[in-house]
């Protein structure tokens, strides 16, 4: 089955198009697609531009692109609705539905998602951030400030998670990896024993431990089936005698596995995506 071409079309971003988009497409197992984002299709021309790569794209392919828009502005999304496409305007089906019920015309402003007009929110998601980034593989330590403290083996998906969580819901999360030291003594390190309330480990399969790393280290002690046979039977026994609450990141995405640690934590998000 040949790619379908797919266009994510914003005024903006393009973040939130994307976002949506991919989520819809990832329930046609089997389909393949070629992504195309458009970002700040925000005039007349612009929008033409786009009209006019949609245009290109059926008749290279033969078949119809689809178009994913989140366009604000409704002359813009008219035109745009004459391209030769599937389209899906994000807007248009949730929009027009909250007007009628709530008695009232939206803004129809462009850039609300992603702009910085909450000064605060976006002051605590920059802090947040950078305390994660400090706070990245035991190198700080300022626990006390943290709202959770990720434990468990290298590469079972701390730093990225610590980020996401900072960045899209200004969390402060700091993470801890189990060294060998750590894993060999089979006790809880002391450096987190004063916050042992705010823990909370990542376990990862051994099988796809063992890929990540021997993506990273080929062929090395770090990435061999004995290490990580090791490190994950021993992470798993530091976080049974501790009490501690365990999340199995396999095959989870980050975003999964922070919105699973927030709900699991009940931890209060500082502000909304």
């Amino acid at each position: 089955m040949a790619a379908r071409t797919v266009f994510f079309v914003s005024d903006q971003t393009g973040v939130t198009a994307e976002t949506m988009g991919h989520s819809l497409l990832t329930q046609f197992d089997g389909a393949q697609f070629r992504a195309v984002t458009l970002p700040f299709v925000a005039s007349v021309d612009k929008v033409d531009e786009a009209v006019r790569r949609v245009n290109a794209a059926a008749e290279d392919s033969g078949v119809r692109p689809i178009v994913f828009s989140t366009l604000v502005q409704e002359d813009l999304r008219d035109r745009l609705k004459c391209a030769n496409a599937l389209f899906l305007d994000f807007f248009e089906a949730f929009v027009g539905p909250m007007e009628q019920e709530l008695g009232m015309r939206s803004s129809h402003r462009s850039g609300r998602a992603h702009g910085i007009a909450d000064s605060v929110g976006y002051a605590t998601r920059i802090d947040a951030t950078n305390f994660a980034l400090a706070n990245d593989d035991g190198s700080h330590r300022d626990y006390a400030r943290a709202d959770l403290v990720l434990v468990g083996v290298s590469r079972s998906g701390k730093t990225p998670t610590c980020l996401y969580l900072a960045m899209q819901y200004g969390v402060y999360a700091a993470n801890y990896p189990l060294t060998d030291s750590d894993l060999e003594s089979a006790r809880l390190p002391a450096g987190l024993q004063a916050c042992r309330s705010k823990l909370f480990g990542l376990r990862i399969a051994p099988q796809r431990l063992q890929q990540i790393r021997q993506e990273r280290r080929p062929n090395s002690r770090y990435a061999s089936p004995q290490q990580v046979q090791f490190e994950t039977r021993a992470a798993d026994a530091i976080f049974q005698r501790n009490g501690i609450a365990v999340l199995d990141t396999t095959e989870c995405s980050i975003e999964e596995i922070s919105a699973r640690i927030l709900e699991a934590t009940g931890v209060e998000r500082r502000i909304r995506p």
